[in-house]
């Protein structure tokens, strides 16, 4: 009898255990298996965010711009654009230096998207470079402007394009002056220019 309890005994002390020993392996799985939902949030907002461009570079973009895109057909494009224009801005052209309207206007005011009138840049931010194109050293908002890289004329350069149509504007090079260092060369037909209120 004696030998009975203890065998009962020892076999619910076993079971006892290897119940225990499940759960906490049960945990485990779940721990490592089972990202929480931050885990997941984050790893979608991280996906979502990295652009890659034609250089193999990732670069970071903002989900929350709020830009609805504008996308028309090359027809399309034409019936709104000039030659000048549908040129520049959807075939990546660039104007002949000092030719532009806009280079020399020095009124306040926003410069805008040709195609799609999207605010681009500030009059504030407008500079001379003595390139024969307007420049500015800071777009109206980051999130207004696109960028990619090109090779058109046999070397690197940083493209600059409207956020909201892809319209072709310029280049942007890190030889402009403070506070950004940055010169954002635009073809002026790739712009409007809306006077500030009040500006003669």
């Amino acid at each position: 009898m004696k030998n009975i309890l203890i065998v009962i005994t020892t076999l619910l002390l076993a079971f006892t255990a290897c119940k225990s020993n499940k759960g906490e392996l049960s945990s485990d799985v779940k721990t490592k298996t089972s990202p929480t939902k931050e885990m997941v949030e984050t790893t979608i907002i991280d996906e979502e965010q990295v652009v890659p461009t034609n250089d193999g570079i990732k670069r970071l973009q903002s989900k929350s711009s709020g830009i609805k895109k504008v996308v028309k057909s090359p027809a399309e494009w034409k019936a709104v654009l000039n030659e000048k224009e549908y040129y520049v801005l959807r075939e990546k052209g660039t104007e002949r230096a000092h030719s532009g309207d806009l280079l020399t206007v020095k009124q306040e005011g926003i410069y805008t998207c040709k195609a799609c009138g999207l605010e681009l840049f500030s009059s504030d931010t407008k500079f001379k470079s003595g390139t024969g194109w307007p420049s500015f050293y800071e777009p109206y908002k980051d999130q207004h402007i696109a960028e990619d890289v090109d090779f058109n004329i046999g070397y690197k350069r940083v493209e600059v394009l409207c956020a909201r149509c892809d319209g072709h504007l310029g280049h942007v090079f890190e030889d402009g002056p403070k506070p950004t260092g940055l010169r954002y060369c635009i073809n002026s037909v790739s712009l409007d220019f809306l006077p500030a209120e009040g500006t003669p």
